[in-house]
């Protein structure tokens, strides 16, 4: 039996020299493992008389015991420095400053629906769609809009190709045909809207091959043209934000309303700035009246018994007016330096009643 004294120290000293967990591994198995010097110590016991197998068996136990408790306390510490030095390596400075990241913003159509769904949503209003490819029929027939009236001609309209029976749809020339298809499928009363995109075949500053419309209708058996000037000067007033906001109703023509006005807001050039609600000249913003009977029979609605109102009025057009946007063209150009300037954030908008309002 060799010196246990000399062999404590001697492995004792090899863990606490072990410099990483390999290292400290290999020292155990030369003391603990199957041929360790422990081990092979534990294994000669069994040559020495009782008493001294007992006297032997005690002391190397303890030493044993010392090593083991030596190694796992060499572990953890070693398993501390290397977490220590994988964390020192993965530091984020928290000096630096951080990534740039753009903000989107929501497009003035965007915020210029949301702002007329909001207002008109208080008085009453729900929000209905329709398709965006349209029959004859309710882009033009069910709307009173006869044969020979320029909006049907292919200079004015996008038609798809024929198809088998002879007919061709086309891209709807405003949203009307959403009211169309709620009348049919709707008992009065009725009062919705229609937001939603249109199509004619026009290009310049103040026309695009695509816009966005909202159109409104109301029917019942009270409804009057007092109702819809009312309608009207309330939504123009909490749109534009300008208290009793003047409004100019004209005597015009629609096929599908009689009678039927071109509703004019008062405004301001002088200076070559657009001023709304002051001055002493007028801008157009759309056209209204009442639902022509011919347009209620269609629908299967009873024009002696019911009657309403309807208005349009252009998206973009109105976010020209009020945004101070010169050219329509530019809503659709795709610029992120225009939508920067122009865009909104998605956190506001007016009111009926209460204003500016989360």
């Amino acid at each position: 039996m060799e010196n246990l004294d000399q062999l404590r120290d001697d492995l004792l000293g090899a863990v606490a020299a072990a410099e990483d967990l390999t290292g400290l591994d290999t020292v155990r198995v030369s003391a603990l493992g199957r041929k360790g010097r422990i081990t092979e110590l534990m294994k000669g016991l069994g040559k020495l008389d009782p008493d001294a197998r007992r006297t032997a068996g005690q002391d190397l136990n303890q030493v044993k015991t010392a090593v083991a408790d030596a190694i796992e306390a060499r572990k953890q510490a070693l398993e501390d420095i290397a977490l220590e030095a994988q964390l020192a390596g993965d530091a984020i400075d928290v000096s630096l400053p951080i990534r740039p990241e753009e903000q989107g913003l929501l497009h003035p159509v965007s915020q210029t629906i949301d702002e007329a769904i909001a207002i008109l949503g208080e008085m009453g209003f729900a929000v209905a769609e329709g398709p965006e490819i349209e029959d004859d029929f309710h882009n033009f027939t069910a709307l009173n809009i006869p044969p020979e009236h320029p909006a049907r001609q292919m200079h004015d309209t996008f038609y798809l190709p024929e198809a088998e029976d002879g007919s061709r749809k086309v891209l709807r020339t405003h949203t009307s045909p959403v009211q169309i298809r709620t009348m049919e499928s709707t008992e009065p009363p009725i009062r919705i809207i229609a937001p939603g995109r249109a199509y004619r075949c026009d290009s310049d500053m103040t026309h695009t091959p695509m816009f966005h419309q909202v159109e409104a209708l109301a029917i019942d058996k009270e409804t009057h043209f007092g109702h819809l000037k009312g309608c009207l000067m309330d939504f123009c007033s909490a749109y534009f934000e300008v208290d009793d906001l003047p409004l100019r109703f004209r005597p015009s023509y629609f096929p599908f309303t009689e009678p039927s006005a071109e509703v004019d807001i008062q405004c301001s050039r002088e200076g070559g700035t657009l001023k709304i609600g002051k001055g002493d000249d007028w801008l157009e913003i759309g056209g209204c009246g009442m639902v022509h009977p011919n347009v209620m029979t269609a629908c299967n609605i009873d024009p002696e018994e019911y009657q309403g109102f309807a208005f349009g009025l252009g998206i973009e057009r109105m976010a020209m007016l009020k945004y101070g946007i010169p050219d329509l063209r530019t809503f659709f150009e795709s610029d992120l330096r225009w939508l920067k300037h122009y865009g909104f954030l998605p956190l506001e908008v007016p009111t009926l009643i209460r204003g500016l309002v989360p």
